[in-house]
């Protein structure tokens, strides 16, 4: 008998196609799927119901992939989603990276003291700020405090139990009608290329139902296609779905940082290897890991044989 089931792990990032997918119910009118989607406060959860046999496929940022990877969780990445998702945000006196000409020491150091918000331990945006603090000395100075739900960052923010803060670009536009934040340092200037979320799934399931992970990726493109080409109504796709957020916040969400495709070029996965010895030095992998036990490019090259679409 078919196992017509499909257990997807993912996150709050409405930004992400799987608010897509939920709104249209592709995967169920297309593929003839039951589907149990489940949401996670951060990746390290997902990658941790992985490890559990909990779900089967996950929308997940690369870094606890990556630590997942090297504990022995067997997952892959198989397709990409999303460029440049991590930008830094304050209030809305401090200063800019573009105000201080670009020197981002300088951007940083205005926090001395002072406690940046993060997602989760382990998280892109959790490696990204301690991976940065480190390069220029400020390690010691600045406290990064991670929370397991990063829809808390912004009261934490708007009350003073933060003095700035990290994550996704839902995060600052939250934040932004909240509490008034700016954007400190934008997606692009935190690490190029940095893939904020990619498909990950089990070992198991690339290796018996691989044609549903082809038509999984056909349609996560058309979804991605669908933001970038017809923002308006993806986004009221998603507000239809979730309530609790108009279109509007929707479409400037997407408008943060518009870098969206299936696809899995060289760039993406450069800058994700680029990962390893960052998540080594801060001690939160061991070994080292080559491209192949990070991706499998096989069913994407298939299902997305042309360009990116990331930089259009």
């Amino acid at each position: 008998m078919v196992n017509k089931k499909l257990r997807i792990g993912h996150l709050s990032t409405f930004y992400h196609t799987s608010f897509i997918l939920m709104g249209t119910q592709w995967l169920e009118d297309k593929l003839c799927l039951t589907v149990k989607w489940s949401m996670f406060g951060g990746g390290p959860a997902i990658v941790d119901a992985f490890s559990r046999g909990e779900v089967d496929i996950g929308y997940i940022g690369l870094p606890p992939v990556m630590i997942g990877i090297d504990r022995g969780v067997p997952i892959i990445c198989v397709g990409g989603g999303h460029m440049e998702g991590t930008v830094m945000i304050g209030p809305h006196g401090c200063s800019t990276l573009k105000d201080k000409g670009g020197d981002m020491a300088s951007v940083l150091e205005q926090f001395r003291g002072g406690v940046i918000g993060c997602p989760p331990s382990g998280s892109i945006h959790d490696v990204i700020i301690r991976n940065l603090l480190e390069e220029h000395d400020l390690g010691g100075s600045i406290e990064v405090r991670n929370f397991q739900w990063a829809d808390f960052i912004p009261d934490a923010l708007d009350d003073g139990q933060v003095d700035a803060a990290i994550g996704t670009p839902p995060l600052s536009v939250a934040a932004a009608r909240v509490c008034s934040t700016k954007v400190v340092i934008p997606p692009s200037k935190l690490w190029p290329f940095n893939p904020s979320y990619g498909i990950i799934v089990s070992h198991e399931l690339l290796r018996d139902r691989r044609g549903l992970v082809e038509d999984f990726l056909r349609l996560h493109e058309d979804a991605s296609n669908l933001i970038r080409d017809e923002p308006g109504r993806a986004a009221q796709v998603v507000s239809n779905l979730v309530e609790v957020v108009d279109s509007d916040f929707i479409m400037q969400t997407y408008r943060v940082s518009p870098r969206y495709c299936a696809g899995l070029p060289r760039e993406y996965i450069d800058s994700a290897m680029a990962f390893v010895p960052v998540l080594r030095n801060l001690g939160y992998v061991e070994n080292e890991l080559d491209e192949s036990d990070v991706f499998d490019r096989t069913v994407i090259e298939k299902v997305h044989p042309g360009e990116h679409h990331y930089f259009l």
